[in-house]
């Protein structure tokens, strides 16, 4: 049950997340046109699933808020599974994720130069900060209502 939660968060959230990206900024913010690499993605076709499409730059936007809602009702959907689980498999769930993510962030790390892993760990530094701030701002939020009783 538990490895088939985690396989259906990942098959859900990977794809939605890749589309709702900005239409130039690939995943390290550089450009996702082929440039650097004369003009091929290694794997990818031009900028994404809808490039062909020739989209205005309105019809853009609302495919990105239509997979952004997207993503976050698939968000839901893994949260309400994932609380029918006792808190020891939430726990080890969430152990497994954060060490696939690491291993992750080693993997790509591993394969960058010197100087592109200085920039790769300050990008890494600002996020864990930018984390850090969001989760002291929703432990102030869940706190608001309790101070207004």
């Amino acid at each position: 049950m538990r490895k088939t939660l985690i396989a259906l968060m990942f098959a859900a959230a990977l794809p939605t997340v890749a589309m709702a990206m900005p239409g130039d900024a690939g995943p390290m913010g550089g450009p996702m046109d082929g440039s650097r690499h004369g003009g091929q993605m290694h794997g990818m076709h031009g900028k994404g699933p809808y490039s062909q499409l020739d989209l205005s730059r309105e019809q853009r936007e609302q495919i990105r808020k239509i997979m952004g809602e997207q993503m976050h009702e698939r968000k839901q959907l893994v949260e309400k599974y994932l609380q029918k689980l006792s808190p020891a498999d939430q726990k080890a769930m969430k152990d497994e994720m954060t060490a696939g993510h690491q291993k992750a962030q080693a993997d790509v790390r591993a394969l960058l130069k010197p100087d592109q892993q200085k920039k790769f760990d300050e990008i890494q530094q600002k996020q864990a900060e930018r984390r850090a701030e969001w989760a002291q701002f929703q432990a102030w939020k869940a706190q608001q209502p309790q101070k207004a009783q």
